[in-house]
């Protein structure tokens, strides 16, 4: 038995979400399809996470494990013949067999993405999120910071029915690296750095931030959220469009 390792890249606007679901076309779902063809075996690809329905991915993780011969750099090719062009595989490679895509993870990194001039080209429309109103971005950066460190993020976190089903943790404490805001050209870009992150967790954070770029909240109250740990206390859910997966590191 070999345990693969695939680094992938998807146009998440297409597909359901990540986790495979009767009668919807997901990202899990049509990659265990497209290792079926080829290996003639039914699995069921892990990923390091259950990205959103709309969410990108450019670097995610999953592993599966498989009884076939097939060298490592011929599954890119033969995957990525047969898998739909919003998703690539970028590579392959054997690992021990105690690896796993999402237990072995060490941290992840999410970006956000803003349009914010006042008219979005049609072509990156399903990519970023086009917001043009006016925001206090300087207070967005300050309010940004005042999430790293370990907390509890109860507040950001929406209710995941799948939570605790496949080994999840209970505790809704994460250590968040780094967090900032940043301005590239026509778009606002939010990056953020984490030991893990819970349901809507980022596009929550986001919509926080947003209330404080509208002076809707006040840059101190991102801790008084943090504090409450109640999901009412914080911004509304911002749309999948602009949220990417950006790496996993192990």
């Amino acid at each position: 038995m070999r345990n693969l390792k695939l680094i992938l890249a998807y146009d998440g606007a297409d597909f359901s979400g990540w986790q495979v679901q009767p009668d919807t076309n997901t990202v899990q779902g049509t990659l265990a399809s497209a290792i079926g063809r080829i290996t003639g075996e039914k699995v069921l690809p892990q990923g390091s996470g259950r990205t959103d329905a709309g969410v990108h991915a450019l670097a995610q993780v999953m592993t599966f494990v498989t009884e076939s011969s097939v060298p490592t750099q011929n599954f890119v090719k033969a995957l990525n013949d047969v898998l739909p062009p919003s998703i690539r595989v970028l590579g392959v490679s054997e690992m021990p067999a105690e690896f796993h895509a999402r237990h072995s993870a060490r941290a992840k990194t999410y970006r956000y993405r803003i349009y914010r001039e006042s008219i979005c080209p049609p072509f990156l429309a399903r990519y970023v999120w086009h917001y043009p109103y006016r925001l206090d971005e300087a207070a967005m950066a300050r309010g940004a910071g005042l999430v790293v460190g370990e907390n509890d993020f109860t507040s950001f976190a929406a209710v995941d029915p799948e939570r605790g089903r496949e080994g999840d943790p209970i505790s809704n404490v994460r250590t968040i690296f780094s967090s900032k805001w940043e301005r590239v050209d026509d778009e606002l870009v939010y990056t953020v750095r984490g030991s893990g992150f819970l349901h809507h967790m980022v596009r929550n954070l986001v919509g926080t931030f947003i209330l404080v770029g509208r002076s809707t909240l006040q840059v101190g109250d991102v801790t008084t959220i943090l504090a409450a740990r109640d999901r009412s206390a914080a911004g509304a859910t911002v749309p999948a469009s602009g949220l990417y997966l950006v790496g996993v590191e192990y």
